[in-house]
């Protein structure tokens, strides 16, 4: 075992057994090197591949929030790292569509309990957005992953949209690939307005079942139209 992986692997024990939790400030590095009998520069590796999975952050200077402390900024680290996973084959494509699928159906039904007009509000302003005549295609695939997204978000489970934005991220740069050879993607995002709009309204009258369907039904949709290499937003 490389000396770095030796300083991740006790970090991470300390984490598991609690010993270690969010906000809680680690030793420098010359402690940890002496602590685990390593080299400073093997600390530096472990700390950087923590800081790439997102568990830690580090600030320099002596202020209250300076050093290296244990965070919980997960979301965006899982995206990346299931994105990569996704590019390199690990998961085939429809195995990761059903998972999104089965993550979805969950967050409408959440979103659609949970729904009020305040908390609509944003999700139909960006809703508007999406529906203009017309829009390039980065903009709209920009947008379509936020406003799924935000239907996870409305469901106000941490994990549930956290493992949502993981999938749906990183499906983001294979939806777009595939939509760029699609002969006529206006209309083909007009019909995923039409489908965005009826979730939203499912939610917005709180059938949380019909939410469900219809959010499977539009993402079993698109794929099937999408040539991901595939069985089919």
């Amino acid at each position: 075992m490389k000396a770095y992986e030796v300083v991740r692997q006790q970090l991470e024990r300390q984490i598991l057994t609690g010993e270690l939790s969010v906000g809680s400030l680690l030793p420098a590095e010359r402690e940890m090197a002496t602590e685990f009998g390593v080299s400073r520069a093997a600390v530096r590796e472990a700390l950087r591949a923590m800081s790439a999975q997102g568990l830690i952050t580090s600030h320099v200077g002596a202020g209250p929030n300076s050093g290296t402390r244990i965070t919980a900024q997960n979301g965006p680290a899982l995206g990346h790292l299931l994105q990569l996973h996704v590019a390199l084959s690990q998961f085939p494509i429809d195995d990761v569509v059903e998972a999104r699928i089965m993550l979805e159906r969950y967050s409408a039904k959440l979103a659609a309990d949970n729904a009020t007009p305040e908390k609509l509000t944003g999700l139909d302003q960006l809703l508007t957005k999406m529906e203009a005549e017309f829009m390039e295609l980065e903009e709209f695939n920009e947008l379509d992953t936020q406003y799924h997204i935000a239907i996870s978000q409305l469901a106000d489970n941490q994990l549930i949209t956290t493992l949502t934005t993981a999938v749906r991220q990183a499906l983001a740069l294979p939806i777009r690939k595939a939509s760029q050879n699609l002969p006529d993607y206006q209309s083909f995002r007009r019909d995923l307005n039409k489908q965005h709009r009826r979730v939203f309204c499912a939610i917005a009258e709180n059938d949380r079942e019909g939410a469900a369907k219809l959010i499977e039904e539009h993402i079993r949709t698109a794929y099937a139209i999408l040539p991901m290499g595939g069985s089919g937003d």
